[in-house]
């Protein structure tokens, strides 16, 4: 039987994947504009980063390890508001997708605090 933290966990890396799909599908709607192609492909890579470090976590070798992926995670989760904010001053809206990435730095910015012991 699951205890809460692995259920927390499992649901976090499902909230993840269910994130990559949505920048993903997000992705396909822009115009077919040169100017977008750029981003298009930053904002997938960021995005999809985010969840893929997070998994890679689990396969450390050390806590060092596992934390330099949290840390890298967070990056990505940084550089995907980033351009989420290029694409709504250039008229995209993409608020949901705003607020997603903001809950899910705001969880991995936490286990970074718990794992370096500073909570």
């Amino acid at each position: 039987m699951e205890n809460d933290k692995e259920k927390f966990k499992k649901n976090f890396i499902n909230r993840l994947i269910e994130f990559s799909i949505s920048v993903i599908d997000f992705t396909d709607t822009f115009p077919e504009k040169p100017k977008f192609w750029p981003i298009r492909d930053q904002l997938t890579r960021c995005a999809t980063s985010i969840g893929a470090n997070v998994v890679e976590a689990k396969s450390s070798s050390s806590k060092k390890d596992y934390i330099k992926f949290f840390d890298i995670a967070l990056k990505s989760a940084n550089e995907t508001e980033y351009w989420l904010f290029v694409l709504e001053k250039m008229g995209l809206k993409c608020d949901n997708l705003v607020r997603e990435n903001n809950e899910i730095a705001s969880i991995i910015a936490a286990s970074l605090l718990t794992l370096k012991n500073k909570k």
